[in-house]
């Protein structure tokens, strides 16, 4: 039988049957952030997929959050050549053109978000089945397909997160880590919220949002209701 951590147990001392409100759920989340290691703060949303006409809702797009997520990406850039000096002054990780559509198609796929210039969309749309899966394929919607390398880039590195649902209508993304201050994570929160709201389309009908979590990467989660 697994025995539970003597941090794990103290952490359960704060756990909570009821809804609480969003600040307060903040302020216990960091509370129980205790590792040693800036933890992620992450909300999980149970969403209302079921439409009145067609099938089942399929949410998938970006957020960008006012305080940025914290997390450190590594950001891939496929130009043209007249463009990689340009990419690595915005600050990507790696920059290439045919050269790096020789690491993709050999799988070397050493970075966490490939941002894609219109012009080389033609040459990297055959490697769909390399990057896909692993949810790298650019898309102009989620802002990796862009003429504006430099503010693509920024973007990404600053607080740019990308969400989409299950089957089941979960979905989760970080807002922030243990080091942010409760406002900004609020903040963060708040904006997230509002940016799903939104995305609700006409064809369902009542509440979007069925159910809130707030939780960290070692701790144990909230059920979030009110401000």
């Amino acid at each position: 039988m697994r025995k539970n951590s003597k941090r794990y147990k103290e952490i359960l001392k704060n756990s909570k049957k009821d809804k609480i409100n969003t600040k307060e759920a903040l302020d216990l989340v960091k509370k129980n952030s205790t590792t040693k290691f800036d933890e992620s703060i992450d909300v999980s949303l149970k969403i209302n997929l079921k439409q009145s006409k067609g099938g089942d809702l399929s949410l998938r797009t970006v957020v960008n959050l006012p305080n940025g997520s914290g997390k450190r990406v590594k950001v891939a850039v496929l130009c043209e050549p007249g463009k990689i000096d340009e990419a690595k002054k915005a600050g990507a990780d790696v920059v290439g053109s045919d050269d790096l559509i020789e690491k993709i198609a050999a799988k070397k796929l050493n970075f966490s978000k490939l941002i894609c210039t219109p012009g080389m969309m033609a040459k990297i749309g055959k490697h769909g089945k390399v990057l896909g899966p692993k949810g790298l394929m650019p898309n102009p919607k989620l802002g990796t397909v862009a003429s504006d390398i430099t503010k693509a880039v920024k973007n990404i590195k600053t607080g740019l997160v990308e969400i989409r649902n299950d089957k089941d209508g979960n979905l989760s993304s970080s807002i922030g880590r243990k080091s942010f201050s409760v406002e900004k994570l609020l903040e963060n929160y708040n904006h997230f919220i509002e940016s799903v709201k939104k995305e609700k389309p006409n064809t369902i009908k009542g509440e979007f949002i069925k159910n809130t979590y707030l939780t960290s990467t070692m701790g144990i989660s909230y059920k979030v209701g009110g401000k």
